[in-house]
């Protein structure tokens, strides 16, 4: 298929075939029979390198667990350009390295003012890089003539020590291989854990309706549904029958496009344990154990040593 499709875009344009991809926009691909691989290693190394941590001491996880970040930190500011800089070039990375999108998403909240603790964060994520430098995403091959989409959503509580909002956690699989990802702030403030939960399932609801869709113009099927784990009973349970009791009725309703999912048969909404949460990874910072197992759990390895 992928010869005849080569053909026939040869005969709309003027084109040359180089071969299988090998590197393309700072990521680089290698192909083989057992799989594919994407990884950033000389964009990283030049991340290091253009902010002088080339030679740092390497650490376990990117950000401290259980480390908090505030915009009234006293401490002095400092010259925003190589912050915004440096956070600019890591924002590209986390293309390939979904271990790193939570932590790069709590440091690019200071860009306006940073200060000296934001930057030791930021250096604390480079360390992290330089002692994984090599590491990205494997894609095995899989067998099932109709891969299966699977989607983890997490969320937690009013992570956010000023403004009180959680971060939404999202994870997509398609088969055994990771596809998309997303460690986003949530718009609103949750007035509960539950709430939290069910706006991070609308939103990853949404992401996982666009992947079917997309999936089946791909593979030239139908609209199959998507299997959404969560590990909030009570999200489930409201996602399942919004009953408009004290706790939800404040709820934006376009938050309620989870229910309209669930009943059009779009989206299948279980429960997972919270051991087994895949997204967890996304919503708050973990301590080393927790961290390089949920690594493992995605698919993010040594490239170099595939």
């Amino acid at each position: 298929m992928s010869r005849q499709f080569k053909v026939e875009m040869k005969k709309r344009f003027s084109m040359s075939d180089l071969g299988l991809l090998s590197y393309y926009l700072g990521i680089e691909v290698k192909q083989g029979r057992d799989g594919i691989t994407l990884s950033q290693n000389a964009y990283a190394m030049k991340i290091l390198e253009s902010a002088g941590m080339m030679k740092c001491n390497p650490c376990g996880t990117p950000m401290e667990a259980r480390l908090k970040l505030s915009k009234k930190c006293e401490d002095e500011v400092i010259e925003p350009t190589a912050y915004r800089s440096v956070i600019g070039s890591l924002r590209y990375l986390v293309n390939t390295r979904p271990d790193i999108a939570f932590a790069v998403g709590v440091v690019s909240r200071f860009m306006e003012a940073p200060t000296k603790d934001h930057w030791v964060a930021v250096k604390h994520i480079l360390r992290y890089l330089k002692g994984t430098i090599g590491y990205g995403c494997k894609y095995g091959r899989d067998t099932e003539l109709k891969p299966f989409l699977l989607g983890f959503s997490d969320s937690d509580f009013a992570g956010d020590s000023e403004d009180r909002k959680s971060t939404t956690g999202v994870a997509y699989f398609l088969g055994k291989n990771l596809v998309t990802w997303a460690s986003q702030k949530q718009k609103i403030v949750a007035l509960s854990s539950c709430e939290a939960e069910y706006v991070a399932g609308a939103t990853a609801a949404c992401q996982g309706i666009w992947l079917s869709r997309l999936v089946g113009e791909l593979m030239g099927i139908g609209e199959t549904p998507v299997k959404l784990l969560m590990d909030n009973m009570s999200a489930i349970a409201l996602s399942k029958n919004p009953v408009h009791h004290d706790r939800s009725k404040h709820i934006d309703t376009k938050y309620h496009f989870l229910l309209e999912c669930i009943e059009e048969g779009k989206v299948e909404v279980d429960h997972v344990g919270t051991a087994n949460q895949l997204a967890d990874i996304f919503t708050k910072s973990l301590g080393r154990v927790r961290f390089v197992e949920l690594r493992r759990a995605l698919g993010v390895v040594d490239v170099q040593q595939v």
